[in-house]
């Protein structure tokens, strides 16, 4: 008696096989897929790249009335001039350090939060996890006065942490949203896994490093790329608590050098704003696929 035939898999578009089997429907469809790609693709790329070629302009030809889609002559003092001259350099590596020690803050404080109700099960840790998610209501503009006054004096030691890393890191640490996504995905962890490792000796923390944390290394990379993106396109809190401008972000210093007596040239500008861009676009490209499957680890159990 033969086995019966699997069934086929159900179509994933509006447009069934059969159709697409018809020369006219498959014309149709590859006409209309291939529109809205390239629609898309001009939407979100146009700008960069206007952003990227005008600084390649000369200042007359960027501010003429009649606009060019590509440069008559191509210049790279722009570029060169906003690297040396506006000190770009000096306010990219703020930006950096800032980053990595955001990211290492939060990362090892969202870990050790979401395995602890997610895996430890501590008193009232269900009213921990609502409250935190209940922080994702509240509008961020809600929460600068009660963040600004609370690094200005900090509570207990009494310390101004105004103008030092520690203004960035210590109000970001505990991140509702990267506990949410950390915690989904260790609910999914077997815990027979992690009776084993208590049998064998481990301890609760050994448990997270040897086991918990080698299976999650896809979560962790979407939460890293966040913590990372986040902190590198914060404005307005760095603007608050960084006002020494040798302390200030790369965002923040764009701000102020074109709001200064200093005349800084268009093109100069736009070449400083496309230097600030060019590491979160490269950051994207390389660990878009991880982004993705990051996202979707914890969403079914294997």
């Amino acid at each position: 008696m033969t086995e019966p035939a699997s069934a086929a898999p159900a179509p994933r578009s509006l447009i069934s096989d059969q159709e697409l089997a018809r020369p006219r429907y498959r014309a149709v469809y590859f006409a209309v897929l291939t529109a809205t790609t390239v629609l898309f693709a001009a939407a979100f790329l146009f700008p960069l790249y206007w952003m990227a070629s005008s600084a390649l302009e000369t200042p007359r030809e960027f501010a003429a009335q009649t606009p060019t889609l590509m440069p008559k002559s191509v210049h790279l003092t722009a570029y060169r001039d906003a690297w040396t001259q506006m000190d770009i350099a000096h306010f990219f590596l703020n930006t950096v350090w800032y980053a990595a020690g955001g990211w290492l803050i939060q990362i090892s404080v969202d870990v050790c939060a979401a395995y602890a109700l997610s895996k430890l099960r501590p008193v009232f840790g269900k009213a921990v996890f609502a409250g935190m998610l209940a922080s994702l209501m509240l509008p961020a503009a809600a929460l600068l006065v009660p963040a600004y006054l609370t690094v200005s004096d900090l509570p207990l030691l009494h310390l101004n942490l105004l103008n030092t890393p520690w203004a960035l890191w210590l109000p970001g640490a505990a991140n509702a949203f990267n506990i949410y996504v950390l915690r989904r995905f260790f609910d999914q962890i077997p815990g027979e896994l992690l009776d084993a490792a208590s049998i064998d000796g481990a301890s609760r923390l050994q448990t997270l490093l040897r086991v918990v944390l080698p299976l999650s290394r896809p979560v962790l990379s979407v939460i890293s790329i966040f913590a990372v993106v986040g902190m590198w396109k914060d404005f307005l809190w760095p603007l608050l608590v960084l006002q020494d401008p040798d302390k200030q972000t790369l965002s923040v210093a764009l701000h102020r050098l074109s709001t200064s007596t200093t005349q800084v040239p268009p093109t100069e500008m736009i070449a400083g704003l496309s230097i600030a861009a060019v590491p979160m676009i490269v950051l994207f490209l390389f660990f878009q696929r991880h982004i993705l499957g990051g996202l979707s680890a914890g969403a079914l159990k294997g």
